[in-house]
């Protein structure tokens, strides 16, 4: 099968991927679209070792479900994680921090760069009918976005600031601003900007970033310029949650978190469920988002695009879906 395969920092594509197997348990899916996000990016560069087909925002169509059936032919979207299901971490309900876990299209998981994936059955959701795939590609995203609520609650009488107005930083926006919160987001782009503007959403630059003045941050740049700025924007006692996945070390005043008694919130994956209710109900449109899409054969050209500063979301496709 046709499918963009890294190794060894080098991205390639290829048509000679042999067709993922299918364990018991598990379901092939042919893969309808997928999303290039930052990590991604940052996999190509060399952020984490990883070997063979990148890839984890993505809707597909289930073709094939020994002893499932009534699964193919439906419309699904996946959960990154691939759990052992027996380790601590999965026997207290951490299934996503499994010990053994195996990570889709990052950790000894292929990936959805591809014509077709591998994913276990219980790491699927359906998506309604209603829904169009240039937003159930979204879910994973949206999802990871929903997870800062689950884990900080946020109050109509909060001051937040969201640094980073990218593709997971506009998820994030469009969420928290429904908690009716003052809301703030640093943007550095103009596309960034109007696309917050038309949310009614508050664009900043950098220079207006306020001191100690923030209830909570979301640092969302990947960027240790980021992590300075919401060290300077929280107010003692604050908050501070990261979405970001920094390569290599980054430098901290610990001092300053100590004094301040800030509070650091790591912030991963989050709740597909809710995440394409949001979607099916219109209340979270992340189409705007979608700057281009490409033939998984000119996958090589969409990364590329993806890597310039300030474009958003570009969308991969496989071939045999556009002839």
């Amino acid at each position: 099968m046709q499918a963009l395969w890294l190794e060894d920092k080098t991205l390639t594509f290829r048509d000679d991927v042999p067709v993922p197997s299918v364990p018991p348990g598990s379901v092939l899916v042919r893969v309808r679209l997928a999303g290039i996000c930052g990590t991604d990016l940052e996999l190509a560069k060399g952020y984490y070792p990883y070997r063979g087909v990148p890839g984890h925002e993505f809707v597909g169509e289930v073709v094939e479900a020994p002893g499932r059936s009534s699964w193919i032919g439906h419309r699904v979207v996946g959960e990154i994680n691939i759990a052992c299901g027996i380790c601590t971490a999965c026997r207290t309900g951490l299934r996503a921090h499994c010990e053994e876990r195996a990570v889709l299209g990052m950790v000894n998981h292929d990936g959805a760069f591809a014509e077709y994936v591998s994913l276990p059955l219980e790491n699927l959701h359906r998506v309604p009918q209603s829904l169009p795939d240039e937003a159930a590609v979204f879910t994973e995203p949206l999802a990871a976005a929903l997870q800062i609520g689950h884990q900080v609650p946020v109050r109509p009488t909060d001051r937040v600031l969201i640094l980073g107005a990218g593709r997971l930083g506009q998820l994030i926006a469009q969420v928290l601003a429904l908690t009716g919160c003052d809301l703030q987001v640093v943007a550095r782009h103009e596309t960034q900007q109007a696309l917050l503007a038309g949310c009614n959403i508050t664009p900043i630059t950098e220079d207006a970033v306020p001191c100690h003045k923030m209830d909570l941050v979301v640092e969302a740049t990947g960027s240790p310029r980021g992590f300075a700025l919401a060290l300077q924007a929280v107010r003692p006692r604050g908050k501070i949650v990261l979405k970001s996945t920094y390569r290599g070390s980054l430098e901290v005043n610990v001092s300053s978190i100590v004094v301040n008694e800030i509070t650091l919130v790591g912030s991963r994956c989050g709740p597909f469920a809710s995440a394409l209710r949001l979607l099916a109900s219109g209340t979270v449109d992340p189409t705007p988002l979608i700057v281009s899409r490409y033939p998984l054969s000119k996958g090589l050209t969409a990364f590329e695009h993806a890597s310039r500063p300030g474009v958003l979301k570009v969308l991969l496709e496989p071939t045999s879906l556009l002839e």
